[in-house]
């Protein structure tokens, strides 16, 4: 059955995938530059007629990506226990389980420390974030005895995770209220276009290295005892290129 399920599933999370990471592209380096331009008369017909409609796909495609990825990871990697360097002889202890549940409950702590500490101090708050994801890329490998493939996609998984989180528990709630503010002409509550625009840009950095888990994933070309530290490099030079993307799209010119 699996045989048959696999590539149906897996069409269903890339399409789904496509498009979300391009809807959240499109808010991030399109309509971020655009949407300044327009005065208040302007934004009260274009925002209730585009945003709720973009905010559609957008969701839809975040809910899809996510629940198509948690069975492809069944189908795919806890069937055949791949996700162990040792598939024959390891055992699902408590190790192996406390890691898969970190995939769910990543999302509370992220939003604990951006919602804490993330207020008063960002950087501090994301530096917290990258020890973390050392720390459980670091336990995957040498605690649970998870495979460089295993790694791979609970890394992704958790970002995904605490992507659609953001989508459906911090970015459309702000959004209603917003667009509704837009249409009734009232200026929208400046805290609620903050954190929504934030958490929007902080799941446009996690995309990045999201993708590239979830492609590496299906093979083993980075594979050593130190590819949990390299994962850890990649998610960086990631979101440095992220911040290189967010300076050119103001430049990127209308007619």
């Amino acid at each position: 059955m699996n045989t048959y399920l696999d590539p149906i599933f897996r069409w269903m999370h890339v399409v789904a995938g496509i498009l979300w990471i391009g809807m959240l592209y499109f808010f991030n380096f399109v309509n971020s530059a655009f949407a300044p331009t327009m005065d208040a008369d302007t934004k009260k017909k274009v925002v209730p007629q585009l945003m709720p409609r973009a905010l559609y796909w957008f969701r839809w495609g975040a809910a899809w990506t996510w629940f198509t990825g948690v069975l492809l990871m069944g189908i795919v990697f806890y069937t055949t226990r791949i996700f162990f360097e040792d598939p024959v002889n390891a055992t699902w202890g408590l190790p192996a389980v406390l890691m898969i549940l970190t995939v769910f409950v990543a999302p509370f702590i992220y939003d604990a420390l951006m919602s804490g500490l993330g207020k008063s101090n960002l950087k501090a708050a994301v530096a917290i974030g990258v020890v973390l994801i050392a720390a459980y890329t670091y336990l995957m490998v040498h605690w649970a005895g998870f495979s460089y493939r295993g790694m791979m996609i609970h890394v992704g998984a958790m970002f995904g995770t605490i992507m659609a989180f953001n989508v459906w528990y911090r970015i459309w709630p702000a959004q209603q209220k917003i667009i509704a503010a837009t249409r009734d002409g009232v200026a929208p509550d400046a805290a609620l276009v903050a954190r929504a625009g934030l958490r929007s840009r902080q799941n446009t950095y996690m995309s990045l290295p999201l993708v590239f888990t979830m492609i590496n994933s299906h093979h083993t070309t980075w594979n050593s005892s130190y590819a949990w530290l390299a994962i850890i490099g990649l998610i960086l030079i990631a979101w440095w290129i992220g911040s290189m993307l967010f300076k050119r799209a103001p430049k990127v010119q209308g007619f």
